[in-house]
């Protein structure tokens, strides 16, 4: 049986087809990427998801601070008009874990003046730039 030999380049139509072939699969994925860059930042804008949580506030309205706990779990005081609720936030849902006086909330959103305490990691480093020469 006599041996065939087939070309291995290829043609110059087969290879304008493959690099328009490409072409066409990047134009694909960069506007897959931009659809969900604008559709993100469409729902970020109506305050979607957990961003409503994050620091939102109104006249009666008003999340004083958040604690995050772990991956999707804080806790949130938050004040609701005359009232300060110490809610739990998760996936699942919220749930009203206590309900404060003022001067609970006031206690629990200043921060502490313990003289003996560490600086800030903003403090320290505020430090330390000053007392770097120039060069």
């Amino acid at each position: 049986m006599p041996f065939r030999k087939f070309p291995v380049g290829l043609t110059q139509s087969g290879a304008l087809n493959n690099i328009l072939s490409l072409l066409w699969m990047l134009v694909c994925v960069v506007a897959v990427i931009a659809l969900a860059y604008l559709f993100t930042k469409y729902v970020a804008g109506r305050g979607g998801g957990m961003a409503a949580l994050s620091g939102s506030s109104t006249e009666q309205f008003k999340v004083l601070t958040r604690l995050p706990l772990g991956r999707e779990q804080s806790v949130a005081l938050v004040r609701a008009g005359e009232r300060y609720l110490l809610l739990g936030v998760v996936p699942s849902g919220i749930s009203l874990l206590a309900e404060l006086t003022a001067e609970e909330a006031k206690a629990l959103t200043e921060p502490a003046s313990d003289p003996n305490a560490p600086p800030s990691f903003g403090e320290a480093l505020r430090t330390v730039l000053k007392q770097r020469k120039p060069r």
